[in-house]
């Protein structure tokens, strides 16, 4: 199983960024995909879940309304589009899989749940 993300780079506060993350080696409806970030000295946060076929979605809450997951599941990709960022969203983001046959609950929040993680991508916001 590999996952794959990009899209990071250095914005400005108040910019927008893509990211994508692409899987392969897995069946990828059978598994929720989801986004986490990790600054220096900082745990890995969670910030948004999907389902499947999009249809279940979970955010940590300060992020709602800025940052959108979607996935494409004939490209087996997971994306984060992040709007309106901030210094303080500047991390290294990581998406990770979890085998699922429900939607999108709680226990998508907590990392160590997740089976497979791709290597990061840094986002940088200067202010």
């Amino acid at each position: 199983v590999q996952l794959q993300a990009s899209g990071g780079g250095l914005v400005q506060a108040g910019g927008s960024l893509r990211l994508s993350c692409s899987a392969s080696g897995l069946t990828f409806t059978a598994y929720i995909m989801g986004w986490f970030r990790q600054a220096p000295g900082k745990e890995r946060e969670f910030v948004a879940a999907i389902f499947n076929n999009g249809g279940s979605t979970l955010y940590e809450d300060s992020m709602k309304g800025r940052f959108t997951i979607s996935r494409d599941t004939a490209k087996n990709t997971v994306y984060l589009q992040m709007s309106d960022l901030k210094p303080e969203d500047t991390a290294t983001y990581y998406c990770g899989a979890h085998p699922s046959r429900l939607p999108v609950t709680q226990f998508s929040r907590t990392a160590a749940n997740y089976h497979y993680w791709g290597q990061g991508t840094q986002v940088t916001v200067s202010s």
